[in-house]
């Protein structure tokens, strides 16, 4: 396994459609593996594949005991809202509030290319989304109000001088917060 660069806001590749996944295949598991590690470096709960600089339809979570390496996942229901403090792992040291669904249904390919349902609730449900978000091209910035938008953009000016090549290179450990 490897530790991946992450992409940071900037790159198109972040705001483009993903291309649905046709067949789980080795190739596939070992990205899904890889990213497992990217986040785990990041000390994130999720990752898309955009946020590794590919254009596959696929995202890994882990919440508590809970993880999933999602291929094609897609939400099938919702129900309640909550609001939470939201980063991004493709935009390090932004955050913002942001409301959605308390509880979803997510179908989707596991990494054995059979089809799954997850349910889930609070940070779960949000991560789920947040990383399905990801994979249509969208940010947790575009939930956030006009004014908020502007302020997490400000911070984000000040922040990318980090990033000169818009690239994140991880060594583990690196961030003391956990991320979207």
């Amino acid at each position: 396994m490897a530790i991946l660069p992450i992409t940071v806001l900037g790159a198109p590749i972040l705001r483009q459609e993903t291309k649905p996944v046709t067949a789980v295949t080795d190739e596939l598991r070992a990205l899904a593996d890889d990213m497992f590690e990217t986040m785990r470096a990041a000390q994130g709960v999720g990752l898309a594949a955009p946020q590794i600089g590919r254009g596959e339809r696929l995202c890994v979570v882990e919440v508590e005991d809970q993880a999933f390496a999602l291929f094609n996942p897609e939400i099938t229901e919702r129900s309640g809202k909550i609001k939470w403090e939201e980063g991004c792992l493709s935009i390090p040291e932004v955050f913002g509030w942001v409301e959605r669904s308390q509880w979803v249904k997510v179908r989707a390919l596991d990494r054995n290319g059979e089809v799954i349902e997850v349910e889930g609730r609070d940070l779960l449900a949000v991560c789920l989304q947040h990383e399905i978000d990801h994979l249509h091209g969208k940010l947790f910035l575009d939930h956030l109000s006009f004014l908020k938008k502007r302020a997490a953009m400000a911070a984000w000016e000040e922040e990318k001088v980090k990033y000169p090549e818009g690239l994140r290179i991880l060594t583990p450990g690196e961030d003391d917060h956990d991320e979207l």
